[in-house]
């Protein structure tokens, strides 16, 4: 059993090996995975993942099961969009996904923002799995980005948007 927790420095490791495999086995197939490689450098190094966990008005979680990270979420308040919080990331371990591990970490990023009035995040269009989670979990598509990554990266997202309850 997974329990979802706020993340500590002592995870990071386990976290970035979790997002290590997620990552090529979401998007080798859209990039390659040399190009996969060279944004797990570049987007989650230990300082990056660290940065993040640091970083004010954020939410970093685990799904932890005392011995491994089956899964982890990251969202932040948005400096630039008024009462909407960014969902950043929201991964799980390909081999214990559609266990609820990822529904357990939304539903605690939901409350941990009771401020937000809206949760938006950029999905690959061709990740059918990611944006049926997100279908089912009341987002619906409002844009496209054609720079998700980061700089000019030309990595197309589609974005997803959804009102949260007020409290």
């Amino acid at each position: 059993m997974y329990f979802v927790r706020t993340a500590g420095e002592q995870d990071l490791g386990k976290v970035r090996d979790l997002l290590v495999e997620t990552w090529h086995a979401a998007y080798d197939r859209h990039f390659g995975a040399a190009k996969v490689d060279e944004l797990i450098d570049l987007l989650l190094s230990p300082a990056k993942l660290r940065a993040r966990l640091a970083k004010p008005h954020s939410e970093f979680l685990v799904a932890d099961n005392g011995e491994d990270i089956g899964g982890m979420g990251y969202a932040v308040m948005s400096e630039q969009m008024t009462k909407t919080v960014l969902l950043h990331m929201l991964y799980v371990r390909p081999s214990l996904q559609r266990n609820g591990i990822g529904r357990d970490i939304f539903a605690e990023l939901e409350t941990c923002f009771p401020d937000a009035e809206v949760m938006r995040l950029d999905v690959e269009p061709e990740n059918a799995e990611a944006i049926a989670f997100y279908e089912a979990h009341g987002f619906a598509e409002v844009g496209r980005n054609e720079n998700a990554g980061p700089g000019q990266s030309g990595i197309p997202a589609l974005v997803f948007e959804k009102r949260l309850a007020t409290q």
